[in-house]
């Protein structure tokens, strides 16, 4: 099977979507469930998915007491019988989503000894779930979330930040079961599938409980709240020793083989470079740009045609500019179009797995050998557009946007660079 310029978007398309698929609590979450109890089984959990892995539960378990709360995104609730769905803000939290978690939390502390509390996690559940820790307040938290949106934290050093600032972040669910059985069905959108990390570890003991903070303190700078800097900067209670039985139902990796195995079946050899790719997104899209044109050139590492598949989830640091509109993979993705210049057999695709890049309605967008001409036709400068964080506003001038809406599903980025 050849595969075409004119063929390129349509597979990149396909790969995306064969990642989505691979990780639809519908499909995956039934087999990960635990034995049924005896009792009550009590539902909570946050996250972009958090609405549809409760359907899926509700379909599993048509014959045991459910009931429970979940809190997902505006726009991502799906019809529910037994169990309770809230919305609230991503990636900002607002009081939507601090009164879901006292709910969740008071639910999570009535569950009896012969009940079964079932969590269900995945990514957005730590803006979605947010409890101050006190002195603070949501104002505080909401603060501390914009900074750390343009910080350039990894997403590891900001989890550090908001399990030291909220309460049920680091094990609080943990504590508030009390010793009622605690089962967490998880879809993982961190690098390395860390349970502490996905929203924040929620139902794991915090292991950096007791670290120092003071220098991620000092690098969120001079307008973080005085509470949030006080908490950093003093070293928490040692977390439990519960072991957390804990079960990842979909991950960046399953996804990216789904996707390998789909690029296989249309003729191209696929290269997995990892599921936890980090650093500035740009830069990233650079050193991409420069392993595809040695597909093209030398075929190493792999001869063409040849797609190179990763996940991970970079950063966009902002400076003190006046950001245009952008997320992290059509800032990706500018950053490999011009660092590859138009390379005449180069296609990629980068996309947010959950339909949502940043706080734009596109999931990502699609790049090929005309990208910069069809800009510069518009009046765009694809080169100052990079500077100015306005990727999104490129891309949805010549059409180059990814609109799937929301996936309800979360394994984070997914990137496709194909070498014709």
């Amino acid at each position: 099977m050849t595969v075409s310029d004119h063929d390129a978007p349509a597979l990149l398309r396909r790969l995306f979507d064969v990642a989505v698929a691979a990780a639809d609590p519908a499909e995956v979450l039934a087999r990960h469930l635990p034995d049924k109890p005896t009792g009550r089984c009590i539902v909570v959990g946050a996250g972009k998915s958090a609405a549809e892995m409760a359907r899926a539960v509700e379909v599993a378990w048509p014959d045991v007491d459910l009931s429970g709360v979940v809190v997902t995104r505006y726009g991502h609730a799906v019809p529910t019988e037994r169990i309770t769905v809230r919305e609230a803000a991503h990636p900002v939290p607002d009081a939507a989503g601090e009164a879901a978690a006292r709910e969740i939390l008071a639910t999570t502390a009535s569950a009896g000894p012969d009940d079964l509390v079932l969590a269900l996690i995945s990514g957005g559940g730590s803006a979605l779930m947010t409890l101050p820790r006190e002195p603070l307040t949501l104002d505080d938290l909401i603060a501390v979330n914009r900074l750390l949106l343009r910080s350039g934290l990894t997403i590891e050093e900001m989890n550090r930040v908001r399990r030291r600032l909220d309460r049920l972040k680091g094990g609080g669910l943990l504590r508030a079961a009390n010793g009622t059985r605690l089962v967490t069905l998880a879809i993982s959108d961190v690098p390395g599938d860390d349970p502490a990390a996905i929203a924040s570890g929620p139902t794991v003991p915090d292991p950096s409980a007791t670290d120092d903070l003071s220098h991620l303190a000092e690098r969120l700078g001079p307008n973080l709240p005085k509470a949030a800097r006080a908490l950093l900067m003093t070293p928490g209670d040692a977390p439990p020793h519960a072991v957390p039985d804990f079960r990842l139902i979909a991950a960046p990796r399953t996804s990216l083989e789904a996707a390998a195995e789909a690029a296989r079946a249309a003729g191209v050899t696929p290269l997995i470079l990892g599921d936890a790719l980090e650093g500035e997104a740009r830069e990233v899209g650079i050193v991409m740009a420069g392993i595809a044109r040695a597909v093209a050139t030398l075929g190493k590492p792999l001869p063409a045609p040849a797609v190179l598949l990763s996940g991970g989830e970079t950063t966009v640091t902002i400076s003190d500019i006046e950001p245009g509109r952008g997320g992290r993979n059509t800032e990706f993705l500018l950053g490999l179009a011009c660092a590859s210049q138009s390379h005449p057999r180069i296609h990629a695709l980068a996309g947010d797995t959950d339909g949502i890049d940043g706080t734009e309605d596109a999931a990502g967008a699609l790049i090929g050998p005309d990208t910069l001409c069809r800009a510069r036709e518009v009046g765009c400068d694809p080169q100052r557009m990079l500077a100015a964080h306005d990727s999104y506003s490129l891309f949805d001038r010549i059409g180059a946007l990814i609109r799937t809406g929301p996936t309800l599903t979360n394994v984070n980025d997914f990137r496709a660079v194909l070498v014709l």
